[in-house]
């Protein structure tokens, strides 16, 4: 990735590097705009998907920066986490929405976290609390999707769905193998009490047997699973099989367990199962469920477009307020090539971020060197102006001929 500084006429990193950093513009005028392009281009029936990215950083004075779990390297490593919401519509996706992630260790340090700008009134919020504070915020601000994503980062968080059903807001969330669920209402209760020995129980207790979503999808026939296509990939459709199930949730400590679905989707060769699960309503088809959970796939590309065209992790910046301004940057730039993909879709189907990039290289004009650059580029812009001004008089004047030489025949 270019440095702006370096292609961007009359720019200078001084003045790029005060804009990120010490310029006081508020990001969440930006995201306000982005949710009104994302209204206008994507609809209410687009998801938004949650979703992080890291980047890998050196030393220890960025914001936010730690060892931690970075799956663009696939191990642990010193890095910033970024948590993210981008809306996707038709296998386009654009982010309208980003929030440094902090480690917990960062606030036993005051001076460090003063030093990199991150405010006083910032308090330790794990990933979760923040991507629910961020669907919540994105509904509130006025951003319409008819249901949210996860992976199973997420997902694995009882209490956020649970958070997220008591909002009557429509989830799918990817959980992990090891899954608990029921395949009847557990029905909890308190077990009645055996003996006047002892103290009475007080914690409730499931009537039903618990199983894996792991060893549930593995006891299932054969027979059972539903070959489906739901989306279109590079080399053909991705095809896969799917089983559906309303299942029970229970975490021990709610009055009643919770009715929900679960979806598995197998590979073809069995190489790779994911498991799911859903509050959509009860008679939801197979194929929704199973676009619903396909969507996902297209926040990953969002990322890659996002860091090969536009600049995602080529930012040379430390602050928390310096972090977040580039990312709204990039966000801008980000939705600017959705809505040129989306607009551009029935006449050129396969149009990418990387093409709409080359095009703008080619479109736009470069980098003014010097002041014979300068003049000679308005020259020719002026000599351009001035042959379709004289085609236009002359067209106006063919047209013009006609009638005044009629207007005078009929005097």
């Amino acid at each position: 990735m270019e440095k702006m500084s370096e292609v961007v006429s009359g720019s200078q990193y001084q003045r790029l590097h005060h804009m990120l950093s010490e310029s006081a513009w508020d990001r969440s005028g930006v995201r306000r705009q982005l949710i009104a392009d994302a209204n206008a281009h994507f609809g209410h029936a687009c998801a938004l998907l949650v979703d992080e990215s890291a980047f890998a950083k050196k030393g220890d004075k960025s914001a936010g920066v730690a060892r931690q779990w970075n799956g663009r390297l696939g191990k642990t490593d010193n890095s910033q986490v970024g948590v993210f919401a981008a809306v996707v519509r038709d296998r386009v996706a654009a982010a309208v929405d980003s929030e440094l992630y902090v480690p917990e260790t960062w606030f036993d340090d005051a001076e460090r976290c003063e030093d990199a700008g991150i405010p006083k009134t910032w308090a330790f919020r794990t990933k979760g609390e923040i991507a629910l504070e961020m669907i919540r915020r994105l509904r509130r601000e006025g951003l319409n999707f008819s249901y949210v994503a996860f992976d199973a980062g997420y997902g694995h968080l009882p209490w956020l769905l649970r958070a997220l059903n008591d909002e009557e807001e429509i989830f799918l969330a990817d959980v992990h193998s090891d899954q608990m669920i029921y395949l009847s209402d557990p029905a909890p209760v308190i077990p009645a009490r055996r003996s006047a020995k002892g103290k009475a129980p007080t914690r409730l207790q499931a009537q039903e047997p618990a199983i894996t979503v792991a060893d549930w999808a593995a006891a299932q026939p054969a027979s059972c699973w539903r070959r489906l296509a739901v989306r279109e990939g590079e080399k053909g459709e991705v095809i896969a099989e799917y089983l559906r199930q309303r299942v029970w949730l229970w975490d021990g400590a709610e009055a009643r367990a919770r009715c929900w679905h679960l979806l598995v989707r197998r590979e073809i060769d069995g190489s790779k199962v994911k498991f799911s699960l859903s509050n959509t309503k009860p008679e939801v088809s197979l194929r929704h469920l199973a676009e619903m959970q396909a969507a996902r796939h297209f926040v990953e590309r969002a990322f890659e477009d996002a860091k090969g065209a536009c600049g995602m992790a080529d930012y040379q910046v430390r602050g928390f307020h310096a972090w977040h301004h580039h990312m709204a940057l990039v966000m801008i730039a980000l939705m600017f090539l959705a809505k040129e993909r989306l607009a551009n879709r029935e006449t050129t189907q396969l149009l990418s971020c990387n093409d709409l990039v080359e095009i703008m290289r080619h479109k736009l004009p470069t980098k003014i060197n010097c002041d014979e650059d300068l003049v000679s580029m308005i020259e020719n812009r002026h000599r351009r102006r001035q042959v379709a001004m004289d085609r236009a008089y002359r067209k106006q004047a063919i047209m013009i001929a006609p009638s005044a030489i009629w207007g005078n025949l009929t005097k």
